[in-house]
């Protein structure tokens, strides 16, 4: 069972997380962002925690530290990107026990930086989370927590956040910055991972739809929720390894990433039997 904590409510912005769990047959215990955890949130024996938009004010100082030890017993910990993750607006998680379980270092004030050109997802290393997936078609988001990764923890992803100008017969495109995304890591036991964007609207912006085809999934409330299937599988991998549900490494030895294959390598890879 996962602790799925935050996004409001299932007939809101959790909705999208809950329908990728739902989609994966993955159990889960939802707390709206405007409830407070239960007592004995640490003793229910879930296997992860994610926090995603959720305040620190919505533990007590001895829940906070309790959690972290959960962790450190084995318990997972995924904290997803928004206003009241990492510092968000008012320094949410800085200075609790919960930022030193986490793979990355919190800022000193505000983090949220909004992206109305996009920020483009790359793939820096291989690891279980990111197999298979279509990164040589990258999704893009349109804000994100500024993070800084701590030692001995692996920067999966970046994002390449885009300038773009106008000059009406030309657009003119150049990096502005690149940032950690997807950091992963651990704490004693416990598998930790930090994504920097929210993933449901708006800061998902469109990679929600990542994917070819169509997933329509149906929440408990009697809603539904559309989404891409790349968007949705690798969601479902990020939870699944910070849970232990698969049988997957820490991560990989040699994993830096020196080229992605492109779709005409492929075909050529196919045709000839080369890999």
């Amino acid at each position: 069972m996962i602790c799925y904590l935050g996004d409001d409510d299932l007939s809101g912005a959790a909705g999208y997380l809950a329908a990728v769990l739902g989609h994966a047959g993955v159990d889960y215990h939802h707390i709206p962002s405007r409830c407070r955890a239960p007592e004995d949130i640490t003793e229910r024996g879930y296997r992860a925690y994610i926090l995603s938009d959720y305040p620190a004010a919505g533990f007590s100082a001895m829940q906070l530290a309790r959690l972290t030890e959960a962790v450190a017993q084995g318990a997972g910990l995924l904290m997803i990107g928004g206003w009241e993750s990492f510092f968000g607006r008012t320094g949410e998680y800085r200075g609790t026990p919960v930022e030193k379980a986490l793979p990355v270092y919190l800022a000193q004030d505000d983090d949220r930086v909004q992206c109305p050109q996009g920020c483009v997802l790359r793939k820096i290393r291989r690891h279980p989370i990111l197999d298979g997936l279509p990164w040589e078609s990258p999704p893009v988001v349109v804000g994100y927590n500024r993070l800084a990764a701590k030692p001995q923890t692996r920067t999966l992803l970046v994002g390449v956040r885009l300038q773009i100008e106008d000059s009406v017969h030309e657009l003119r495109f150049a990096e502005a910055e690149v940032v950690p995304m997807l950091v992963v890591g651990n704490h004693g036991r416990g598998r930790t991972a930090a994504l920097a964007y929210d993933v449901a609207p708006h800061w998902v912006g469109g990679m929600v739809d990542w994917g070819r085809g169509r997933i329509v999934q149906h929440l408990p409330n009697g809603g539904f929720i559309e989404m891409g299937p790349a968007y949705a599988e690798f969601l479902y991998r990020i939870v699944a390894w910070t849970a232990g549900y698969a049988d997957w490494p820490d991560w990989y030895d040699d994993d830096l990433v020196t080229a992605l294959p492109t779709e005409s390598a492929k075909k050529e890879e196919a045709a000839t039997g080369r890999k």
